[in-house]
């Protein structure tokens, strides 16, 4: 943006304004194709009013943590009113005027509702419809903690002196807290943003950087290119001493890492990755990335509730799933660095391209981007099995959908509280499970043909699920839109009872009936909603066949006799109860199923246990069918379901079975681990990195004494060498050696995170703190937590680690110190905060804890904390029977 001064009369002050020679939206569509925001989209706006371009000018000073910042917004007003209202919170606007076709400014009088997160502009006589330039000067605050505009401090990794970084989070309503704004996801506009920054500091933004402009006092401005329509919450800005990797993509995009300077060759697997990916999704969509340039800009920090945003060409993401550094990444992070990366590139087009109108469709970013990143990851990953972790998805959102207090994927948000909680693992899992259920059930070929047709349909705009299935109804995609609207509108889990098994004459016949699959046991026998269910159905090795169930019961003839699998492939959002002959049939030819069906039945049959459907030793038996020289990736998802297992065996009473479980887990998997090694083989698969480390953090937990002696060991040679661990296992050891933490082994933990230079291995330290499973270390932990040592994110870290093995003893010190505390948490992410606290807690004591928490928050904000104190009554009902069936299980196993 070229800048020029015009003067703003207002009351009591003349402001000088940056205006760009674009004036009245040139690059905005004509006035006449615009109209009023449609009814039938929620909006906290007046809706006579629409942007189309906004030019910001911001200046922030990075010590202060205060910025100030003027902006021109080019309005279309509908209709006649007395005054615009926008969204601003925190901001204090010191003058603002209305700049007519005759380019004469009117003053107006500015009021803020802090609690509608609102600004009126108020005329002095009534505003007629036309097009207006309304400019705006304002402050604003530099926060904290990632929303709005955040500072993050971190050493410099070149000198290890503590250095500040800023950057921008606006999602879901926090552009509101950079610039006055229509910050609204149906309000899209174009930006041309510019900052006056230091000289020696990079600025970032969504598009290239434009021109420079050298000022007085050491400072400069940047201005960028201006940006494609778009919604306000994709808007990002960024300032730093950071250092970008680029590359072109196949594609011609410019693709850049921006790091923290002396990142160095961090960066060079995730920018080779961003230029692989990007040209595949160009060519999924049928539409190439329409922006020059593409940054995934990491952040030294880390966030309790996100790893990444998809600001459209400016993706932020921490730094710890972003830059790999041997020396701390696992192999796990090696993995999340691509998938995470694979997951917000999605998002340019399902999300920034194409966005949701409202915050109710929330789920075509999440859970689209979610699915997208999944095929991504496993296309250009095959070895990972990544597929293997849709089954671990599908469960992560059962484990929510089955509570009394889900919600639909396409849920009603109305309120800003509603807005910050609506991303859940409903919103992304279940949303990429059904999604993938539907891709199965119409072809991919019909499926990708339909992902086409919307993106052409609906670039630039806002659109609504109905949107997207008539898209694929039109593709070919049929059934599409009716099996869509019940999984995404209907909230629970489907539960496929299979009634009886026969075969006769060569061909087998199933009787089914569906019902809802409740963790809630009141719930159960209740009139349950009938879904359309596809289904895949395979009988011994032929091949599988295809059903859509849409009644409450059917039955089924098939070709062949053998053991029956529904769910074949494991790409249907339901479960699956059958009789105990068929069960017996399945565990007897485990070893003929592909390892994602094996998998698929093995978490489906524990957590229909776990839910009292039937025995705990059912789940355990497929658990027990596999072979522990199975595929790396199986074998390590495998292990870790016995360390959860082993982790239901809690309190004194179970302490017996918990021995003898543990003896049994060891028996299974320390061999495996003793055929690995300690430590890895040059180029060797990552995948065996990996089940490595989840065979070291499995026996570690259930106090292999090899393992946790070899992490004591390990963790002591830190004392003489605070290079001994460095590599893809040090935050694995650390763990081991963690929870079993003397005093001396926690001084220890603490010293070594003082001393880092590098913000991620400061945070896996301090994390660690918390994970001794000595109550006065955990105590100890704590107090260290609200000292004012440890930076606000890694505090409030090792609070979550603490009540991870002591989640009373953390919700009673939050309460107890409730101040400290939330200056650690964003006010948005409180609720949330406190549902992780007490996610492990089995203590009927703290119901009524919770109860009286829940009680203080209104109700919008409650719903997370309610959401918890529901799961654990459900543990309370269901622990002790699941204790006794598996000890029973252990004491009766061969």
């Amino acid at each position: 943006m070229r800048s020029s001064l015009r003067s703003l009369a207002t009351a009591g002050a003349v402001i000088a304004f940056a205006v760009s020679a674009h004036a009245f939206a040139a690059n905005a569509p004509a006035a006449a194709t615009l109209a009023p925001l449609p009814e039938t989209v929620p909006s906290d706006l007046p809706r006579n009013a629409r942007p189309t371009h906004y030019r910001i000018e911001v200046t922030p000073d990075a010590q202060a943590l205060t910025f100030t910042g003027k902006v021109s917004i080019d309005v279309t007003v509908f209709s006649a009113t007395d005054a615009l209202t926008l969204h601003g919170n925190g901001l204090a606007v010191s003058g603002a005027a209305l700049v007519g076709a005759d380019g004469k400014p009117v003053a107006l009088t500015t009021t803020a509702d802090e609690a509608a997160q609102t600004l009126r502009f108020a005329a002095p006589k009534a505003i007629a419809p036309g097009q207006y330039r309304l400019d705006v000067a304002y402050a604003g605050k530099i926060g904290t903690q990632p929303s709005g505009l955040f500072a993050l401090d971190y050493p410099d990794k070149r000198t290890g002196k503590e250095v500040r970084g800023l950057f921008t989070q606006f999602e879901a309503p926090d552009a509101r807290r950079f610039v006055p704004s229509f910050d609204e996801p149906s309000y899209k506009a174009t930006f041309d943003l510019s900052a006056i920054v230091p000289a020696d500091r990079m600025a970032l933004g969504n598009m290239p950087v434009k021109g420079q402009e050298m000022l007085a006092g050491g400072l400069k401005r940047v201005t960028f290119a201006t940006t494609p329509k778009m919604s306000s919450y994709l808007l990002f800005f960024g300032m730093g001493d950071f250092e970008r990797s680029s590359q072109k993509a196949a594609d011609g995009v410019d693709v850049g890492i921006v790091a923290p300077a002396g990142s160095g060759a961090q960066a060079d697997y995730a920018r080779e990755g961003l230029a692989q990916i990007l040209p595949w999704f160009d060519d999924y969509f049928g539409v190439k990335f329409p922006l020059p340039k593409l940054d995934n800009i990491a952040a030294p920090g880390t966030s309790q509730f996100f790893g990444a945003m998809e600001n459209w060409g400016a993706i932020m993401t921490f730094e710890r799933i972003l830059l790999l550094d041997p020396k701390t990444t696992s192999p796990a992070g090696k993995q999340s660095i691509y998938s995470v990366q694979a997951h917000e590139t999605a998002h340019q087009w399902f999300g920034d391209l194409v966005t949701m109108a409202w915050w109710d469709d929330i789920w075509l970013n999440e859970g689209f981007a979610s699915w997208f990143a999944a095929k991504a990851t496993d296309h250009f990953n095959p070895d990972w099995n990544w597929k293997l972790g849709a089954v671990d998805g599908r469960e992560g959102a059962m484990a929510l959908d089955a509570l009394p207090t889900t919600h639909p994927v396409v849920q009603k948000v109305r309120t800003v509280s509603e807005m910050e909680q609506a991303f859940d693992s409903i919103t992304y899992q279940k949303g990429q499970a059904v999604i993938s259920m539907l891709e199965d059930y119409v072809g991919p070929d019909t499926w990708r043909d339909g992902m086409r047709l919307y993106m052409k349909r609906h670039a630039y705009s806002n659109t609504s699920s109905r949107d997207l299935w008539a898209a694929m109804e039109d593709a070919g995609g049929k059934d599409v839109d009716r099996i869509a609207e019940a999984f995404t509108h209907t909230p629970g889990v489907p539960l496929l009872r299979v009634n009886a098994v026969s075969c006769q004459n060569g061909q087998t016949r199933l009787d089914l009936t569906q019902d809802a699959f409740s963790l809630d046991p009141a719930a159960r026998g209740t009139t349950a909603p009938v879904w359309p269910m596809p289904l895949l159905v395979r009988v011994g090795e032929a091949t599988p066949a295809r059903h859509l169930m849409a009644e409450r019961s059917e039955s089924m003839t098939l070709a062949g006799c053998g053991p029956v699998l529904v769910n074949a492939g494991q790409l249907g959002y339901y479960r699956t109860l059958y009789p105990a002959p068929a069960i017996k049939a399945l565990v007897a030819s485990f070893g003929k199923l592909a390892p994602i069906d094996q998998y698929g039945l093995a978490r489906d049959n524990l957590s229909l246990a776990l839910a009292g459907y039937q025995d705990m030793a059912v789940g355990l038996d497929f658990l027990s069918a596999f072979s522990p020289g199975a595929d790396a990736v199986l074998s390590a998802n495998v292990a870790e379901r016995w360390q959860a297992v082993y982790g239901l065996l809690d309190g004194d009473s179970a302490k017996p079975a918990r021995t003898a479980l543990g003896a049994r887990i060891s028996k299974i998997w320390a061999p495996r681990l003793g055929k690995l090694g300690f430590d890895g083989t040059a180029g060797e698969p990552l995948v065996d990195t990996e089940l490595r480390a989840q065979l070291i953090e499995t026996l570690g937990a259930v106090g292999e004494a090899k393992v946790v002696a070899e992490a004591r060991r390990r963790l002591q040679g830190l004392t003489t060498n605070p290079q001994s661990l460095d590599g893809p296992l040090k935050g694995t050891w650390l763990s081991v050696a963690a929870a079993n933490a003397n005093r001396a082994d926690w001084e220890l933990l603490r010293k070594q995170a003082a001393g880092a230079t590098s913000f991620v291995e400061r945070q896996m330290y301090y994390s660690n703190l918390g994970l001794a499973k000595d109550d006065a270390l955990a105590r100890e932990s704590l107090a260290f937590a609200i000292s004012g040592t440890p930076d606000a994110t890694s505090a409030s870290q090792i609070i979550t680690s603490v009540a991870r093995g002591h989640p009373e003893m953390a919700f009673d010190f939050v309460r107890a110190n409730q101040a400290k505390v939330d200056a650690l948490i964003e006010h948005s992410g409180r609720a949330r905060f406190f549902a992780r606290i007490v996610a492990s807690s089995t203590d009927a004591a703290m119901v009524g804890k919770i109860e009286a928490y829940a009680a203080t928050l209104p109700a919008d904000e409650a719903k997370p904390v309610v959401q918890a104190l529901t799961a654990l009554k459900e543990r309370l009902a269901n622990r002790p029977r699941q204790r006794e069936q598996v000890a029973q299980w252990v004491k009766s196993a061969k």
